[in-house]
């Protein structure tokens, strides 16, 4: 089980491991999710496996964090969050947090999984603050966020283009 920082009600955040190749190569490699991010081509297993392999690696070293998202009760993975970005020196990281499916979604599992990062990031990190970058589109995530204390900070105009057309992305902050 998950170190007690990183286990709530419903859901435990727990490192990656060399078991999670098919799970990081079917998200890495749906196109869907890759107006989310700045991926514009697949991922090999080769590359993915190298990934997992140095996974461990300390985040102050490799400036990133990614933790599975599991149900309590299954230990079934239904998503993924990040840490990125990490600048010790400025105490403050970037954070992502992706749900495979819709029908997890809305179910208290995201914001328990939020809750958490927060949690350990304030604690065990100590970092001062955290930010997102959240599509102006994505009411879902802005709600996510906004509930569990994020503020906009500010609005990148025409950021992110996907299918073609730009779209606005929200800066939030949430200061410890």
């Amino acid at each position: 089980m998950a170190h007690i920082t990183l286990t709530g009600d419903l859901v435990y955040l727990r490192a990656l491991e060399p078991e999670d190749l098919d799970l990081v190569f079917k998200i890495e490699n749906d196109e869907n999710l890759w107006e989310l991010t700045s991926t514009i081509t697949p991922f090999s297993r080769f590359l993915l496996k190298q990934y997992l392999k140095n996974s461990h690696r300390d985040i102050f070293e490799v400036k990133q964090l990614r933790l599975v998202i599991c149900k309590i009760d299954t230990c079934e993975p239904i998503g993924m969050i990040d840490l990125f970005d990490f600048e010790p020196k400025h105490s403050r990281a970037g954070l992502g947090i992706l749900i495979f499916d819709n029908k997890e979604r809305r179910k208290g599992y995201g914001a328990e999984a939020l809750e958490l990062i927060i949690k350990y990031s304030f604690t065990v990190l100590e970092l001062h603050q955290l930010y997102a970058n959240i599509l102006e589109s994505n009411s879902g995530s802005i709600n996510l966020f906004e509930n569990q204390g994020f503020i906009p900070i500010g609005l990148k105009k025409d950021w992110v283009r996907i299918a073609g057309k730009f779209q606005n992305e929200y800066l939030y902050q949430l200061i410890k």
